[in-house]
């Protein structure tokens, strides 16, 4: 961890060899300093900005460490100063532009990080005067009876996830209500323990005054592609019953396009290897064993991963939407041990430097 951000925690004002060291590290990473808005015009402006609200936000920052994740915060810090901060203060810049509530997406898939860093935003929004709540894609599935009925007209969704289980008109009316400044709001919750492990919905939220809504998901605002691609499909996307699934589910990311229209920005959590997602899960499963729970053995784990590659491959959907900066605003890369990689506008430009 750099010394200086120390500095800026215990003392009131930063020495210039600091401030010397702080200004370098944010201007060296220029796809970052892109994406953040930071020149060197600018740069001191920012990091001053930025060290106040570190000082506003550590105390809560550190509690969320200690208590949900189980890490010291000291270990946090230097993600939450070069990613967390930049990054909410964007938010609440675009959120002042925009006159209204902002809906911002969150696109990640399995052990990616996007609960961790909802939460962290929603703490340094909080800081800066934004009302914020989470919404998850998961909150808009259907009731468990009316998946039960969808099951049985389509057998192949054997599991809560793919395009066609959630409610996208609930989410249509919630995400409306909330660009109208209509108060209170219901947001929809959904308690996944319900029915044994099937989930149902639960009582929902009342909110009022939300200023920024984060919608996240494994697939919020992936778009549908050409059909014709998963004739040369990757594994394990494999036999024609395979294809002829991916193609039906394909079609139902239809029906979702006019719930990502209401998005205003959208982030993508990109792995730097879709199938990290596996590893991901098998660690997570063994840690709830590990610590008396029950989880799924790696064989089940490899059959519940698989099946949602089949549904929603990544190297079919995600790979090309990073590359669209006209569907994308930010992707940031997560590395195979969940560390951050390249932030900027989109895939392409960190593939070429632009």
């Amino acid at each position: 961890m750099n010394l200086w951000l120390d500095e800026i925690l215990a003392t009131d004002a930063v020495g210039e060899t600091w401030q010397q060291q702080a200004r370098v590290a944010a201007l060296v990473d220029k796809l970052r300093a892109k994406a953040f808005g930071i020149t060197p015009e600018n740069v001191d402006e920012v990091i001053e900005r930025r060290s106040h609200l570190l000082k506003s936000v550590f105390p809560a920052f550190s509690q969320f460490c200690q208590t949900t994740i189980q890490i010291e915060p000291k270990e946090m810090l230097q993600v939450l100063w070069d990613l967390w901060l930049p990054l909410g203060i964007k938010l609440a810049s675009q959120r002042q532009q925009l006159e209204r509530p902002l809906i911002q997406g969150i696109l990640g898939g399995q052990g990616t990080g996007k609960t961790t860093m909802c939460k962290v935003l929603s703490l340094i929004l909080d800081q800066l005067g934004y009302r914020t709540v989470s919404l998850s894609l998961d909150d808009l599935y259907k009731t468990y009876s009316d998946r039960l009925l969808l099951t049985q007209q389509d057998p192949r969704l054997i599991w809560r996830g793919p395009p066609g289980t959630h409610d996208v008109d609930l989410g249509l009316n919630v995400l409306d209500q909330i660009r109208q400044f209509q108060n209170p709001v219901m947001l929809p919750r959904f308690d996944k323990s319900a029915y044994g492990g099937g989930g149902d919905r639960t009582n929902p939220e009342i909110v009022t005054n939300i200023d920024i809504v984060l919608f996240e998901g494994w697939f919020v605002g992936v778009r549908p592609i050409d059909p014709d691609l998963f004739d040369t499909a990757p594994p394990p996307i494999l036999t024609d019953e395979d294809k002829a699934f991916a193609r039906d589910l394909n079609l139902r990311l239809h029906d979702y396009l006019p719930l990502w229209e209401r998005l205003d920005s959208l982030i993508v959590l990109y792995p730097t290897d879709y199938r990290c997602s596996l590893e991901w899960r098998k660690q997570a499963e063994q840690q709830m064993i590990a610590a008396g729970k029950s989880g799924m053995s790696n064989a089940e784990i490899e059959q519940f991963v698989n099946y949602f590659w089949r549904s929603l491959h990544p190297e079919l959907f995600i790979k090309p939407l990073v590359k669209d900066a006209t569907a994308v605003d930010l992707v940031i890369e997560i590395h195979a041990d969940h560390s951050f990689g390249e932030v900027g506008w989109s895939f392409c430009c960190t593939q070429t430097k632009c």
